[in-house]
């Protein structure tokens, strides 16, 4: 990943943010996969300041998740096979919000469009690393398994997707 134009905060590191008193904070809980299977728990909010909204969760990913994705890889049509070369230490992704389902009774944060392999095979950054515009669409691709999907090297109007369409949406921030 790059250092160049910040895309995403942390809400943590944005003063003046912060969840909205009608929406749960997730920090710390538990993410289920469509298995119900625990693949990690949500380490941070990332924000987009110019959607002014929360737009991905970042989940640090569970040890035996890593294990099973040692190896991982993407199918790329156009491209042929791409791996995922995950590096000691990577151990986080991102989930965008539109695609999980927020569980208050029990404090989960459910999965149910993408399944434990899904996510064993998705490209992982380490905690703190500038996640680039270029890692937001190949996960996207990675978790639709459609390499159509592009942002038309522009930011502007990606977080519009359904994908970043959640409870979350234009009144996660106060």
């Amino acid at each position: 990943m790059t250092h160049t134009n910040k895309n995403l905060y942390n809400l943590d590191e944005l003063s003046g943010y912060k969840v909205a008193e009608n929406y749960s904070d997730v920090r710390g809980w538990d993410v289920k996969d469509a298995n119900n299977r625990i693949i990690g728990k949500v380490d941070h909010l990332l924000v987009n300041k110019t959607a002014e909204r929360v737009v991905y969760l970042d989940v640090e990913v569970d040890e035996t998740l890593i294990e099973e994705g040692h190896d991982a890889y993407q199918n790329q049509v156009s491209e042929g096979v791409h791996e995922f070369l995950n590096k000691e230490g990577e151990n986080h992704l991102i989930i965008p919000i539109g695609m999980t389902i927020i569980d208050e009774k029990n404090k989960l944060v459910n999965t149910q469009q993408i399944d434990s392999s899904t996510f064993s095979k998705a490209n992982r950054f380490k905690k703190g690393d500038v996640i680039d515009f270029e890692y937001e669409l190949n996960l996207l691709r990675h978790y639709r398994g459609d390499n159509t999907i592009h942002g038309s090297n522009s930011v502007d109007g990606f977080y519009d997707r359904e994908e970043f369409n959640n409870s979350f949406h234009h009144r996660d921030l106060e």
